[in-house]
Parts: C-alpha cells; structure tokens; sequence
C-alpha cells in the first residue's frame, strides 16, 4: 500500500513539520540559538500543534496519558523522600566502609546502585550517589572513572527490572497495561545478567584500565551537598516505597492511585517542608511528558505515521516482531532519547502481545548505555564527576557502553526467544 502524501492538507503538513522540529530538539537536547531545553522544545511544540491544527484545549488535554504522569509525580515524591533522609549517601558511605578489594567494592556499589534503580529513579540515584563514589575512590586511591561509569551503567540496567525503575517503564506498563509482577518475571534475569557482565567487564576486562584521573581538589574534599542521614525520614520513605511494591506485586489496585497516596502520605511532615519535597520533583520532566504526548497525538492524526507502518508490514516488517522492535528501539533511543523513542512506538504495538512490551522497556533502558549522551543518568554522572575534577568523555565511556549494551542486548535476545 504506497503512501499516498500528496492527499494530506497543508495544516497536516504544518503538525508534520513541527514534529519534526520537536523531535530535531529532542536529538540536539534544545534548538540552535535558543534557550530551549527538551521539556521548553516539546511545550511550545504542543503549543504549536494546538494552535495550527486547531485543536481543542480539552481533546489536548485528553491526549495526555494522566496515569502514566501521575505516577511519575507520585515516584519523583518517594525518591524526594529518600534523599532529603539521606538514604542514598548513607548507604553508598556504608558501602564504601566494608573491607572489600577493588573488585568487590564495584561489585557492591553495582549490585546496590542497580537495585535502588529498580525501585527509585535511576535519575535520582545517580545523582546522589556519584559525589560520594568519587570522593570514596579517590580517597582509597582507586581509579574513579569504572566506578562511576558503572554506577550509571547499573543505573540503567538495574531501572530495566520493574515497571516503576524510570520513566519510560512507568509509560510502557500504563499504556500497554501490563501486569507489574509478570513483568518482574520476565525482566528480572536478563536484568540480574546484565550486571554481571557490566562487574565483569569492569573488573577484568578492557573497561578496567584508564589513566589515573586529576586528584580532587582540596576545595571540593570536604564538600558534600547531600543532606545529613535522618534514620525516621529514610525508615518512612522505604515503609511506604515497600507497601507500594506489595501493592503492586500482589494486588490489581490502579498502580497510579496507590502511588498518589502514598506520595500524600509523605507529604504529611512535621519535619520536611512540603516545598521543599516538590523542589526536587523533576518538573521539565513531566512538562517534557506532556508536550510530547500533544505534538505525537496530533502527529498520529494526519495518518502518515500509520500509513509509513503499514508500508513497512507488506515489506514484511512489523513493529510487534522482536527483530524490528529491538533495531527501532535501539536507533530511536540513541537518536532522540528513550522516552521520545517509546513514545514514538508504543501506538503501534497497542493490542500486541505483553511480549511487546516487555521488549520495548528492556531494548530502549539498556540502550540508553550505547552512548554518552544516550541516557541523563550517564550525563549526571558526568556532569556531576567533573565537579570533583574527574573527567569523563564520550570515549572513555563508550571503552564500556558499546560492548555493555551489545552483550546485554543479546542477553535480551536470547532471553525473550526463549520465553516465547
């Protein structure tokens, strides 16, 4: 069935090239010459689309998947929590403390940084985490860079295990409705796999050797911005953070409205500020969520998309087979991040398989390790490295990204042919 595009109006091409543009930002990380992030790109995209395509305020509004930004809200709160009790910093210092060899130590600050992604936002944990890892290596006289490539390597490894580790899982399991333990199930072992090829190459492989990195600097020796471990705040975040995960694992209760709740069970403090709390709520982010889901549902409108899609099934490419899910998620997540990437997608597997899915929120967090500037968590770990003079470039980085992701990929491959 050839696409007929000489049929669409010029109000459908105007939304296509506004998507477009959108989606050149979302590959740039802003537009040339102005001050435009992703989240400011994607909201006056969605501006744009609504004021060109006339589309009703509220038909906008519905276009926004409201569970899906619910529960990133509700989260984004938890980890709050958890960081305002110092929980991250603590529990990267009491790792740090253990008499462990050099590969123990990695293998430790691996296995924890990749199970609290699971839980909290691989995000936030990185950035918690990477100052304290920094000062623990050098102060131990180790090499840094493996340590905390490896922390946002099993950042985005470890996030791949649940339906709530970042925001991409949070949409997919929405979206597509799939159950939060089965998921578990499925993505669990080729998750638990993952790191320890990640240990494995880090430890022993080409990815353990690098030239020592500038000590740190006396100024920065005794900074430390994370705030002071507070036993009752941390013991109340991880209380409602495992009822959550009960919730979820064992009931069918809206895994949004649950999560809300107990986001307003955390907000109720005598002690932590409420504004404080919502100050570390990733706004841009949910702004960048909701921009997007307006610019892709008035892109989906003018049909091209589902006539490129159904091009590509009568050449015998389909979108719902493992093959093209996983190149298309690999190339989309590298090209214009994970997030847009799954956006982008998830139309076109609406009423497939759970296979699917699963597929789409292991194939698009794992390649976010690719490269550099294929995932925030390694940008925050080396934005946050740098600070403490260490210095982390795309080629160093991608010693252990390429082959981590390679491997884990077939890992993934290998896995969900089995399954089927």
């Amino acid at each position: 069935m050839p696409i007929t595009v000489l049929n669409h109006s010029a109000t459908d091409w105007g939304v296509v090239t506004v998507f477009a543009i959108v989606y050149l930002g979302m590959f740039l990380g802003g537009l040339p010459r102005l001050k435009l992030d992703r989240s400011g790109v994607a909201l006056l995209g969605a501006i744009a689309v609504i004021a060109l395509a006339g589309l009703p305020v509220e038909d906008a509004a519905r276009a926004i998947d409201l569970p899906t930004i619910v529960l990133l809200f509700a989260f984004m709160v938890v980890s709050a929590q958890m960081r305002l009790g110092g929980f991250y910093g603590a529990v990267t210092r009491r790792v740090g403390e253990m008499p462990l060899s050099r590969s123990g130590l990695l293998a430790a600050l691996i296995l924890v940084a990749g199970a609290l992604s699971a839980v909290f936002s691989n995000d936030i944990v990185c950035l918690a985490m990477t100052p304290v890892v920094a000062r623990l290596c050098l102060r131990r006289g180790i090499d840094p860079l493996p340590f905390l490539i490896g922390l946002a390597c099993a950042a985005n490894i470890g996030s791949a295990a649940t339906l709530i580790g970042n925001p991409q899982n949070m949409l997919i399991g929405s979206v597509l409705q799939l159950p939060f333990a089965g998921y578990v199930r499925q993505a669990l072992p080729p998750v638990l796999i993952g790191l320890l090829l990640l240990w494995g190459w880090l430890a022993f492989g080409p990815g353990r050797g690098s030239p020592r990195p500038a000590p740190l600097p006396p100024a920065a020796e005794g900074v430390d911005k994370e705030p002071p471990f507070d036993a009752w705040q941390t013991a109340k975040g991880l209380l409602v953070a495992a009822a959550l995960l009960v919730i979820f694992l064992f009931t069918d209760w809206p895994r949004d409205v649950a999560a809300l709740v107990g986001a307003g069970v955390l907000l109720l403090s005598r002690r932590l500020h409420s504004s404080h709390v919502m100050g570390l709520v990733d706004w841009p982010l949910l702004i960048l969520f909701m921009g997007l889901f307006v610019v892709n549902h008035a892109f989906e409108t003018t049909g091209l998309a589902g006539q490129a899609v159904n091009l590509l099934g009568t050449q015998g490419v389909h979108l719902t087979d493992p093959g093209p899910l996983l190149v298309a998620g690999v190339v989309l997540s590298n090209l214009v991040s994970n997030v847009p990437a799954v956006m982008l997608l998830l139309p076109h597997l609406s009423g497939s398989a759970g296979q699917a899915g699963v597929m789409l929120a292991l194939v698009t967090t794992l390649a976010g390790n690719l490269l550099l500037v294929g995932s925030i968590a390694n940008l925050i770990v080396a934005d946050l490295a740098r600070q403490q003079g260490i210095e982390i470039d795309w080629k160093r980085h991608a010693i252990t990204g390429i082959p981590v992701t390679l491997m884990t990929l077939a890992v993934v491959w290998a896995w969900m042919h089995w399954m089927a």
